[in-house]
């Protein structure tokens, strides 16, 4: 008889603590309904039967892109266990506050960074700001997988310049830049390919025929979709590939002859 209400109160244990004992256990209980979480508040957070610490480890997931063990974590920090229900909640919400400022810029990928434009330098190069620690620092960029006329190169060189300015909006206008294999050149310039609004703007100063597109080993990421708008452009007759007033030479011949 001893041994079965001794395995009967071991079972009962068991059973409470694969419900939600301890922060591991409750973080794989389903989390509440849409419905009741559009509430969002302390009363949402607030859930009958479970300690503040599993309330913290169960909302949190749902909430924030953060793994169960984060959660338990932050719940065991914030939570000790002799603390009263106003200073529970009191943490609960910082715990959610910091969170929310953590993860309010958005977190771009290894081999990007977004910065500021200074200046237009022509059709292939620019210089920007925010790239170092020192924000207000000036760097110099050079668009990957295009050769664009030499400002003396008239009036394409010009022309290549206006519409990379066209596109990027102005000074002072944030710009993403994405990296391949090789980020510098050899005299120190960041190569990129620079985004604006989800478009990709080396794509589409060859696409009105204003650059041409030279792939430079190793970076070949976009070189399908380059050659592609190079050949959009010329079949178009856009810009240099104009028939009644070609570009005679290209930018890298140019500029031997000018040296």
């Amino acid at each position: 008889m001893r041994n079965k209400q001794l395995n009967k109160a071991e079972g009962k244990r068991q059973g409470a603590g694969g419900r939600g004992q301890g922060a591991r256990g409750f973080a794989h209980q389903p989390y509440p309904s849409e419905s009741y979480l559009k509430k969002w508040g302390i009363q949402t957070l607030v859930f009958s039967g479970h300690s503040t610490r599993q309330k913290v480890v169960l909302v949190l997931p749902l909430l924030f892109k953060i793994t169960d063990r984060v959660a338990a974590t932050i719940a065991k920090l914030l939570m000790p266990m002799r603390v009263g229900n106003l200073m529970r909640k009191i943490a609960i919400l910082a715990c959610l506050l910091l969170l929310v400022s953590c993860q309010g810029k958005n977190q771009l990928p290894n081999n990007e960074a977004q910065v500021k434009v200074a200046r237009v330098v022509s059709g292939q190069s620019l210089e920007v700001l925010g790239m170092a620690e020192q924000p207000n620092l000036i760097s110099q960029v050079r668009l990957v997988g295009i050769d664009a006329p030499d400002l003396r190169q008239r009036p394409w060189g010009e022309a290549a310049k206006e519409q990379l300015e066209n596109l990027i909006g102005g000074v002072e206008q944030s710009v993403t830049l994405e990296f391949d294999l090789e980020a510098k050149d050899k005299i120190g310039r960041t190569l990129a390919y620079v985004w604006k609004n989800k478009v990709l703007l080396n794509e589409e100063l060859v696409k009105q025929g204003n650059v041409l597109f030279v792939g430079r080993s190793p970076n070949h990421k976009y070189d399908l979709r380059l050659e592609r708008a190079q050949q959009w452009a010329r079949l178009m007759g856009q810009g240099i590939w104009n028939s009644e007033k070609p570009m005679r030479l290209t930018p890298a011949e140019f500029r031997r002859q000018n040296l």
